[in-house]
């Protein structure tokens, strides 16, 4: 549950305010002194510490002045010397690395999940598109530098979309709606790629128990099936049927076995890996003209058992269409294109909200 806070400035106060007073104002309101002594030393062994609360100040600014990437981050603090001298940094040292604020911000997001602001167990990932003025580079220059290029997808409706510029691409806790790993790519990168790295990141780098993985219909790859099994946790992937051939004969286009009168059959659980379904007749779903005798000498009907290993694309648990497997499709729906659609334009939901939710809470 969030907890609801007085506004430091009102809108109009802020605008009000000259933009090279701005930040000084919004740091002499905050005590971030009990904070940063809770950040945990995120520098490697023998190397130099960071100034903790001045990299807090950093990530919490960075909203407030349209940044939503580390790189973009770093660049700042690396041109411009009054936003590092007002982020608390020391002018005759370098700016910090594109790695260390990535590092300190794993480490931000480790505290939350202690503390149990972030469960971590229901992941959702998706990408959104980020507009670039940059000049297009050469295929090969390209492949190099991972510089702005063109890339498309399609909306909710089956329209695509063109863009020049980069991919934000998002894993999301979807008990506290907060991003947990992140992605920037030039926009031609596919979605379907970028999800392993960021399941990866997650439970290699950071050690979490994750259960679900929802996507939607752009992951739709067999090796992301198997990524999430081999994770031990199960992907709920709205399945691409563009271009897809007829499913195998007595089953439906959803995993679902068909019995020997054509009728779809009826899930009835699962135990593990293994998925059981029922006569649908004999579940008074379907008015079977031969009863239940046209396939089993029990009125308890048909029973049909699969294993997700035969099909995993096909095949999980809970099952495909589901009242359990849409209500967990349902939780990256509800809100993970606003946290995208906003994190693009640096909006208080982008990756650095957590740091504020972590004083918040």
């Amino acid at each position: 549950m969030y907890l609801l806070q007085k506004s430091l400035f009102s809108f109009e106060e802020w605008l009000e305010i000259e933009p090279s007073e701005r930040l000084e104002l919004f740091f002499s309101t905050l005590d971030l002194h009990p904070y940063a002594a809770k950040l945990k030393n995120s520098s490697p062994q023998g190397a130099k510490p960071i100034d903790r609360e001045a990299i807090l100040r950093a990530l919490l600014v960075a909203p407030l002045e349209g940044i939503s990437t580390f790189t973009r981050l770093h660049k700042r603090l690396d041109g411009d010397l009054r936003f590092r001298y007002q982020c608390g940094f020391r002018l005759d040292e370098p700016a910090l690395s594109i790695a260390t604020l990535s590092r300190v911000f794993g480490t931000v997001v480790g505290q939350c999940k202690e503390s149990g602001i972030i469960d971590g167990s229901h992941l959702a990932i998706d990408s959104t598109a980020i507009g670039a003025y940059e000049k297009k580079q050469p295929k090969s220059r390209n492949q190099e530098t991972h510089n702005a290029n063109w890339g498309a997808k399609y909306d909710t409706f089956g329209n695509k979309l063109t863009w020049f510029g980069y991919k934000i691409h998002l894993a999301v806790d979807t008990a506290s709606e907060l991003p947990v790993s992140l992605e920037v790519t030039p926009a031609h990168v596919y979605d379907g790629e970028m999800s392993i790295p960021l399941m990866k990141d997650v439970i290699e780098n950071r050690h979490w128990k994750v259960k679900f993985v929802m996507m939607d219909a752009g992951y739709d790859q067999v090796k992301n099936y198997e990524t999430a099994r081999g994770y031990g946790a199960q992907a709920i992937i709205a399945l691409n049927r563009r271009g897809e051939k007829e499913p195998p004969a007595g089953m439906t286009s959803n995993g679902t076995p068909r019995c020997s009168m054509g009728y779809d059959m009826v899930y009835w659980g699962a135990d593990g890996d293994r998925l059981k379904f029922r006569c649908p007749h004999a579940l008074g779903k379907v008015d079977c003209p031969l009863g239940t005798a046209a396939c089993s000498d029990s009125n308890y009907g048909t029973v049909v058992k699969k294993n997700i290993s035969e099909d995993v694309r096909r095949y999980s648990n809970p099952h495909r269409n589901t009242r359990g497997w849409i209500e967990l499709y349902n939780e990256r729906t509800s809100f993970v294109r606003q946290v995208l659609d906003l994190a693009q334009t640096g909006d208080e939901v982008s990756p650095y909200r957590i740091p504020v939710l972590c004083m918040v809470k």
